[in-house]
């Protein structure tokens, strides 16, 4: 269990509970699906406390939708949902719709925070990777899913894939997406950076 003092934030995509065929496609190393879940369950919850946030970027699970639910409410967290392709069915369900505060298809975050541009840092949530985002030559970020570590990362650009597969099958969080931007070799595109002189 997490013992932050304060409220964090987290972020995670394509997590698959329940998906048997998942554990092949993405090389995963679990032996079964049910073991696959309640190692995520485990790894989660030791990471996340009751009260941080966490946002997950699509795709929660590939089950029958009770067995999701009850996975789900075993997660520490308040839970967000920008919904990805293996949502929809699931969103039908009420039962399913009360694991979050809320579902969106796409989300603009805004975390105050001195070290960015006039101290909010802007993060675009999406289940599919952009190449141009709202506010990409300001710094905004943006966080996806769905490739599940299948696209390069761009050195060059502030977007990383927030996935299980890319990260130990764990939330990642707010603080460690910051240290991986401020290795990169990002800089405002010309015609803003000429502006700003």
């Amino acid at each position: 269990m997490s013992n932050h003092a304060t409220k964090r934030i987290f972020f995670t995509s394509d997590i698959h509970f329940g998906h048997t065929n998942v554990i092949k496609y993405c090389n995963r190393p679990f032996e079964t699906a049910e073991a696959m879940d309640k190692e995520i369950v485990r790894r989660w919850n030791e990471k996340v406390s009751s009260k941080d946030d966490v946002y997950i970027l699509g795709d929660v699970g590939l089950c029958p939708t009770d067995y999701l639910c009850k996975v789900l409410s075993q997660l520490n967290g308040n839970l967000f949902l920008v919904a990805g392709n293996h949502d929809k069915g699931h969103r039908k369900n009420a039962h399913f719709r009360k694991q979050f505060a809320w579902i969106k298809d796409l989300y603009t975050l805004k975390v105050p925070d001195d070290d960015a541009s006039r101290g909010i840092q802007r993060i675009e949530l999406c289940h599919y990777s952009m190449r141009a985002w709202n506010k990409h030559g300001y710094g905004s970020w943006m966080l996806y899913g769905h490739s599940h570590g299948t696209l390069p990362d761009d050195p060059h650009a502030l977007s990383i894939d927030v996935g299980m597969d890319c990260h130990d099958f764990v939330p990642i969080s707010y603080e460690e997406i910051k240290d991986i931007m401020s290795k990169k070799d990002w800089s405002p595109p010309f015609y803003l950076s000429d502006t700003q002189n």
